[in-house]
Formats: structure tokens, sequence, C-alpha cells
């Protein structure tokens, strides 16, 4: 078995979690829980294949796709944050509108090629045995690389992020020392929706050249569950987006050798069937969400009459 083809499949594969994951991070960092992160993805993806396509310029693209996601995640913010809905209700009728949204005008760009980003091999770096794959990428991936240290220091080690997370944890207590509440989560909404469109665009900007309706294939449900996993780390999310990426890869290899006898739909639901019992624990188990390191004010909309 190729080793290094595994490595670039496996990142390639994990890519698109990884951006997805780290936009939920920061929406859920804020106390806003958003389960519309596969149409968020579907946007981003139409958004972006559709610029490419008329355009001819990824990079334009691939901004566009980020304002797209940026502005259609706006929506949830609006429902969950002002009008103060329950966030699951709202984030499942997120993905439904993006999913109908993507579906009706990407029929227009069905069979059509369009420009992609080409891969970009790093002097040096990439021609070190093994590790040099990770250095054959497209420049999405590594934008990828570089955004999870810088989010991490943003998140753990700066005022902006120390504002983030004490209106995910004490809204209340944010807000009597004068943070506005309402303008963070709305900003965190706005940057997550971006990024996990970006997810969306690396699927039909980068793995692909075409427009494939629901080609995000429930990789939004996925991301809700690493950040679970991740505790809300961005080296986590990288570790778990990739470990995806590296399964998914290693199972269609062993299918097309001819190893795994097991049936191809079986391997393929295993990682959705993961993601339903994670979210059941996380939903019904107050404990469990305390041992991960959940948000305290999690999906839990925030009133000041309330608090006065």
């Amino acid at each position: 078995m190729n080793i290094e083809g595994l490595i670039t499949a496996s990142v390639r594969l994990g890519t698109p979690l990884l951006f997805a994951t780290l936009g939920e991070i920061i929406t859920e960092r804020a106390g806003v829980l958003n389960l519309g992160l596969e149409g968020l993805m579907l946007v981003g993806a139409l958004s972006g294949f559709a610029t490419s396509y008329m355009t001819g310029n990824v990079w334009l693209a691939f901004i566009v796709a980020l304002i797209a996601g940026g502005l259609f995640a706006l929506i949830h913010a609006f429902m969950s944050i002002t009008l103060r809905v329950n966030q699951v209700v709202s984030g499942l009728a997120l993905t439904m509108l993006g999913s109908g949204i993507s579906g009706v005008l990407g029929k227009a760009f069905v069979g059509k090629p369009a420009a992609k980003f080409n891969d970009i091999y790093i002097p040096g770096l990439s021609n070190i045995p093994v590790l040099g794959a990770f250095f054959k990428m497209d420049a999405i991936v590594y934008l990828g690389y570089i955004l999870v240290p810088v989010l991490y220091i943003i998140i753990f080690k700066t005022k902006l992020g120390l504002t983030l997370r004490a209106v995910g944890e004490e809204p209340s207590a944010a807000d009597s020392r004068g943070i506005n509440v309402f303008l963070v989560r709305y900003i965190a909404k706005g940057c997550g929706g971006a990024l996990t469109a970006a997810g969306g665009a690396y699927l039909s900007l980068a793995a692909t050249s075409m427009w494939i309706e629901n080609m995000s294939a429930g990789r939004g449900w996925i991301a809700v569950a690493l950040v679970i996993f991740s505790a809300w780390e961005p080296f986590k999310a990288l570790v778990g987006s990739y470990l995806f990426g590296f399964v998914m890869s290693l199972q269609l290899r062993l299918q097309a050798m001819g190893v795994a006898h097991v049936s191809a739909n079986i391997l393929l639901m295993l990682p959705y069937l993961i993601t339903v019992l994670t979210m059941i624990l996380f939903s019904f188990n107050k404990n469990f969400r305390n041992r991960v390191g959940a948000p305290s004010a999690l999906s839990v909309p925030y009133s000041r009459e309330e608090k006065m």
C-alpha cells in the first residue's frame, strides 16, 4: 500500500471537515449551537463553484464562498440570538434551506467544468520521504495548516479569545463587565459560517472541479460530532478531521484491494452512526457535557430581561 498516497487522500478528505469543525468551534465557544453546517457547506460549495465557472478566478470564488457562508449563517444568528428560538430547530431549518437553495440553483451548473486549485509543491519539504506528502497539496490545505495555530492563539492567548469564551461560559457576567454579548455572538456566527462554507468550497474548488447536488454528503453532521471529540480545541480538531479522512481513505483502499469483505455501505455508515450516538449522549447527559469541556451557556439563549 502506498503510504504517501494514503496520507494525501487522508488530508484531502479531512480538509473540508477541518474547516467546518473550526467554524463550529468559534460559534459554540460563543454559546451558540449550530446544526446547520450541512446547509452552510452546500452554500459555500455552490457559490464558490458558480463564481469559478463564471470568472475562472479560484481565489475570487473562494472569497465569495466565505462571504456567502458568513451571510447565510446570519440567518441562524438572527433566529437564535435575536428571536431566541430553539437553536436545534433553527439549525435544522438552516440545513434544509441550504440544501434546497443549492439543489435548485445548482441545476444550472450540473455537468459544467470550472477552474480549480492546483497542487503546490513546497521546495525541500515536499522531497522528504513519506512526510513530504503533507507538502504536495493545494493552497486551501495549506491555509488549514496555518489556520489551526492561529485560531488556537486567538481563542486561548488573546483578550479577544477571552471575551469569546466568557460569552460562551457566563454571558450575564460578561454583560455586567460591559461586553456586548449579542454583538460577540453575531460576529462569531458570521466568522464560523464563513469557515464552514470554506469547507464546502473546498469540495467544489479543490477536491473536484464540478458541481454535484448534495456534494457535502453528510460531512456537516460529522463536523458537529468532531467539535465534541476535539473538546472545542483547534489542534484536536485537526487530528480528528485527518483521522476521519484516514479511515475513509483506508476503507476505500481495502475495498479496492479486496481485503475487506464487509459491505462498503456498512463501513461508510459507521462515522454517521457515531455522530448520532455522540449527539444523543451530548444532548441528554449533562455530566458528559461537563466532562468534555462544553461551554456552559451552549445552546442557551441570552436575555438581558431575564438577567434583570
